[in-house]
């Protein structure tokens, strides 16, 4: 058996002869580190030889994917497309203690009468999984526990029980024998899903597999795992709030970036059928700096507050703070509020948060960031039932958004009165709504219309 050395990258799987500052690959400093490879070939890994390998018409191919498992858990089937499909590969990642054990162990009580199902741990004992069971009241009797870290022995076990769900938690923890680094490395790493992936396509069993998440909020691991899965979910939510979403980043059987939400409670992860309610159910009454937007994640509207806060700087560099937005979206929103509106911010420190932990991205809530901190720095309250709804161009101008009906309807059905949105999506509305419908072309526009000028 021939040993050799090489230098990984522990971020994108970049190999080199040598150890490297910087890698040439995803430019990561002080990434590399060594391994050694046993030149074996053991015929069980990713690269092993299968000599009965031969071509197939496509239209002969059975179309398998289009079977569904409801999980018996409408966020996260809504998150999935409809369901789990047969045979996929689901990768499920998220901070330590955010849910993940205690959700996945909730869809293997919901698959009570699908099959057996196979819970791989190699991180918590069978005495600890079943106090988790019992304070979740799982009751599913097919449920098999495997303490196992071995990737051949869970093979094995697999063969042994042919069970209709695999749950591997976590990835990071499993090895293989074949090869001679730790668990969790680079070379770990791809080689057990590479196994894992070919047990579950050869059987048609589903997989979920359960990774653990770097301090940059990205899967541990080489990024090539992701690509190898089908599904990849993330679990997000701040620690101090207990509010859980469940986000699709990528799935090859329904639509991406879609969204669910739970609430963590002692007996699990329990859903959220309308989170609009609950998010906005706290709101003060004409508080001066807050205001709705309407956010679209996935295909279900979002209607969150946010709260702006403007107070003299004491430092000669003003303060921004953003918490669940982009700070650097808000900083141009700033510089347009001083050119466009003429607000004078440049002496103000400027805080904006998204109320209840949610973080946005679509740039659709740019106009109610405008008028929040607006509002703020005017000390003049936005009415209780007003939701701002538009993007912001450098020139001020508040431009077209997509998907403004599902918006409306979901301010309509809270009991909203006033909707703001652009005047452009304005003129395209077909239905008839009981809510006033404004619309603005310009940030100038939007602020005198709420009597903030």
């Amino acid at each position: 058996m021939k040993v050799k050395t090489l230098f990984v990258c522990g971020n994108c799987g970049y190999e080199s002869a040598k150890w490297l500052g910087k890698c040439p690959a995803c430019n990561e400093w002080n990434s590399f580190y060594e391994e050694k490879v046993s030149n074996t070939n053991s015929g069980s890994g990713a690269g092993a030889r299968n000599k009965n390998v031969t071509p197939k018409k496509l239209k002969e191919v059975e179309g398998l994917t289009t079977s569904r498992i409801s999980t018996g858990i409408g966020e996260l089937d809504r998150v999935l497309g409809g369901g789990l499909v047969k045979g996929s590969l689901v990768l499920v990642g998220g901070e330590p203690g955010i849910g993940k054990s205690t959700l996945i162990l909730q869809l293997c009580d919901k698959m009570k009468g699908e099959g057996k199902v196979l819970y791989v741990s190699g991180e918590e004992s069978a005495e600890q999984v079943k106090i988790r069971a019992d304070r979740l009241k799982i009751n599913n009797d097919e449920i098999m526990f495997l303490g196992e870290t071995n990737i051949d022995a869970i093979q094995d076990a697999i063969t042994a029980i042919n069970p209709k769900l695999v749950i591997v938690d976590s990835i990071q923890t499993m090895y293989s024998e074949d090869i001679t680094s730790a668990a969790g490395t680079v070379s770990q790493v791809r080689e057990i899903t590479s196994r894992i992936m070919r047990i579950c396509k050869d059987n048609n069993i589903t997989t979920i597999i359960i990774g653990h998440v770097t301090k940059d909020g990205n899967i541990a691991g080489p990024r090539v795992l992701e690509h190898m899965v089908d599904t990849v979910l993330y679990i997000e939510g701040e620690r101090y709030f207990s509010y859980r979403m469940l986000r699709s980043v990528k799935n090859r059987f329904g639509s991406t970036n879609e969204l669910g939400m739970f609430e963590m409670k002692n007996e699990g992860m329990v859903e959220i059928t309308n989170p609009s309610s609950i998010l906005i159910s706290d709101r003060e009454d004409n508080p001066a700096g807050s205001i709705v937007v309407a956010s679209i994640e996935g295909t279900r509207p979002l209607l969150v507050e946010l709260q702006s806060l403007t107070a003299n700087s004491v430092f000669g560099i003003p303060k921004r703070t953003a918490n669940g937005f982009d700070y650097n979206r808000l900083a141009v929103l700033i510089a347009v509020l001083e050119k466009r509106a003429g607000l004078a911010l440049g002496g103000q420190d400027v805080y904006l948060n998204v109320v209840s932990g949610i973080k946005i991205v679509e740039p659709a809530v740019d106009l109610g960031v405008i008028l929040a901190c607006s509002s703020s720095y005017k000390n003049v309250s936005i009415p209780k039932d007003v939701v701002a709804i538009g993007e912001v161009g450098l020139t001020g101008e508040v431009r077209a958004i997509n998907m403004i009906e599902k918006r409306i309807k979901e301010s309509e059905k809270l009991g909203f009165k006033k909707c703001i949105i652009p005047e452009s999506n304005k003129k395209l509305l077909k239905d008839n709504y009981k809510l006033d419908i404004i619309g603005v072309r310009n940030i100038n526009e939007a602020i005198k219309n709420l009597g903030i000028k």
